[in-house]
């Protein structure tokens, strides 16, 4: 079927006709061609000075059109998957065993590179395209026409003009183990337009960050992320002469495990986290505390290590429970607590002023709770609990247990 609009129309007569476009896409400009033209592909390389071996993704104008084309070389989860997360700013890595769009894959004929956008210009496409952004290998990406090299401008068959762009490329996101592995295989290996909290919205849950990526994107994220860090370091050494026993839920890459391991010598420390990559990340980074470190893989919904821990604490992990599940967690906790034991929980909480907040939620996904309600809950578990730190929409939270003494700033 011809497409509808008349810049629609010219794209897809120019992919027809073997030519390469030049078009606004919803990130930045990119050039397209039709990805089973030997020749049209290796014009379009040739113009961006693009290795002949580098990858290019294949984009489609509808989900439809992608799915009854790579439909029966995806399995369930990985159909859920893309149904949730397209169309938008993500080019997803896919395991290709058909060896579907062998010009586009290059040299690794086994992944699958995939675009589907939503460009209203350009609705109605029916032919997909491989697609590269519209600059010189390794140059910038173009928000707008004129930001597209005049040299490309100029030797392009097509030129459509989208207009002002957000100028945030895609987001890579690699899907290529998730079918089989689930949890721990989804991989942002490129940060860009579609944020890592909505990819794990979309994912429903079965989204692990990427340790290469996540310090940075952290930082980003929660720009008060360090400070937090060390008022949950000084909540948990607060008074403290010794302890001989620590237990971490989300450890994540081990930036929380390291300050307390640096602030409590002598202490032994289990730390547990569902994402068995990023417990691999904390391994490396906790390498030179030998011996004192155990990490295990576990949600913070399955039974606790056993104890007693003098010291239990958090940091940015809890808020993705719902408030059962914190409660619930408040009295496993408790349990597992020797007579004295600490609670230390950072996390984001909604603020009194609901303008203090400033962490990128996702729904669905970030869950947090008011100071008030998990002060509430910690009681009920048995805890006597305070505020000891807070800003913004950040709070760190000490409990102790009934002959234990709150210790805070």
């Amino acid at each position: 079927m011809m497409a509808g609009g008349a810049d629609a129309r010219r794209f897809e007569a120019c992919i027809r006709g073997g030519g390469v476009a030049l078009f606004g896409a919803d990130t930045v400009y990119g050039l397209a061609c039709a990805p089973d033209d030997p020749d049209a592909v290796s014009r379009l390389y040739e113009l961006k000075r693009r290795p002949s071996g580098k990858a290019a993704a294949v984009m489609f104008f509808s989900v439809a059109a992608a799915l009854r084309a790579l439909g029966g070389s995806l399995g369930p989860r990985t159909l859920e998957a893309l149904g949730r997360l397209l169309p938008g700013g993500v080019t997803v890595l896919l395991d290709n065993p058909a060896r579907l769009f062998p010009l586009a894959c290059a040299e690794d004929p086994a992944t699958l590179g995939l675009r589907v956008v939503s460009i209203p210009q350009l609705a109605g496409v029916s032919v997909p395209v491989l697609q590269s952004s519209a600059n010189l290998a390794g140059g910038p990406d173009a928000r707008r026409l004129e930001d597209v090299p005049a040299e490309l401008r100029a030797a392009v068959d097509l030129v459509v003009d989208g207009g002002e762009l957000p100028g945030v490329p895609s987001t890579v996101l690699d899907l290529r183990r998730f079918e089989r592995g689930g949890a721990d295989t989804a991989r942002v290996l490129r940060a860009g337009a579609v944020g890592e909290q909505a990819i794990a919205a979309a994912l429903a849950g079965q989204f692990h960050f990427d340790p290469a990526t996540y310090d940075e994107l952290i930082h980003d994220d929660i720009p008060s992320y360090d400070a937090l860090q060390d008022a949950v370091a000084e909540a948990a050494a607060a008074g403290r002469v010794h302890v001989g026993s620590m237990l971490e839920l989300g450890t994540g890459t081990g930036e929380t495990a390291r300050r307390l391991l640096a602030r409590l010598p002598g202490a032994a420390f289990v730390g547990v986290d569902e994402s068995a990559a990023m417990l691999e990340a904390a391994t490396a980074a906790l390498a030179g505390f030998g011996e004192r470190v155990a990490l295990r893989v576990a949600r913070l919904q399955d039974p606790l290590p056993e104890g007693p821990f003098e010291l239990v604490a958090s940091a940015l992990c809890v808020h993705h429970l719902t408030g059962a599940e914190k409660a619930d967690l408040f009295a496993r906790v408790r349990a597992v607590l020797s007579p004295g034991g600490r609670f230390v929980l950072g996390d984001v909480v909604v603020p009194d002023d609901t303008a203090a907040a400033t962490t990128s939620l996702t729904p669905g996904y970030d869950r947090p709770d008011t100071v008030a309600d998990q002060l509430r809950w910690l009681a009920e578990a048995g805890f006597e609990a305070r505020l000891v730190w807070s800003q913004g929409d950040l709070a760190v939270i000490v409990a102790a247990t009934a002959v234990g003494r709150v210790e805070g700033r």
